[in-house]
């Protein structure tokens, strides 16, 4: 019996495969996840972390205004809002937060560069980062995973994907 060597784009042969794959979020889950996951989303009136505080920075009001209602639907209610970047590095110099979302593409300070700004910084350093975006591309997925963001989220995406990313990067009940 004859075997095949892998290829040049096989995952043994790219140290970069694994760690794209680890940050796609839309490769189907197992049904029976998805039905524990709605499950929780359904009895999310009762807020198990929703003492968290996260700053939302997105630069499309309509987009933001969507996440938001997300998060307070799954129990999450003390939202920060920022427009951009450079508003978001200020909230953080400012004020105490757990958890910052952030929007990959935006003006001035992408969503990239504001990761790499809380990396950068020692008092940030520790801040979980979620990126949440509607590019899939495999070049920026991978330099936000170098860059060291915790989770990203490609949309569109659900109540329960949110959730789920949020407890996994924060250790959340």
């Amino acid at each position: 019996m004859q075997t095949e060597e892998p290829g040049p784009q096989s995952p043994e042969n790219d140290e970069n495969a694994g760690l794209a794959e680890q940050w796609n979020t839309n490769a189907a889950p197992d049904p029976f996840a998805i039905e524990e996951q709605e499950e929780d989303v359904l009895s999310a009136s009762e807020p198990r972390s929703g003492g968290l505080k996260i700053l939302l920075v997105e630069d499309f009001a309509t987009m933001r205004r969507i996440i938001r209602d997300l998060l307070a639907e799954i129990g999450y209610h003390h939202i920060i809002e920022a427009e951009n970047g450079e508003t978001a590095l200020g909230i953080l110099h400012n004020e105490a937060v757990d958890l910052v979302i952030s929007d990959l593409k935006m003006p001035d300070i992408s969503g990239l560069e504001l990761l790499q700004a809380i990396r950068a910084d020692h008092r940030l350093a520790h801040m979980p980062v979620m990126i949440i975006t509607a590019d899939a591309q495999r070049e920026n997925i991978l330099a936000a995973a170098r860059a060291g963001v915790n989770a990203y989220i490609i949309k569109p995406f659900t109540a329960a994907i949110l959730e789920t990313k949020i407890r996994q990067i924060t250790g959340a009940v």
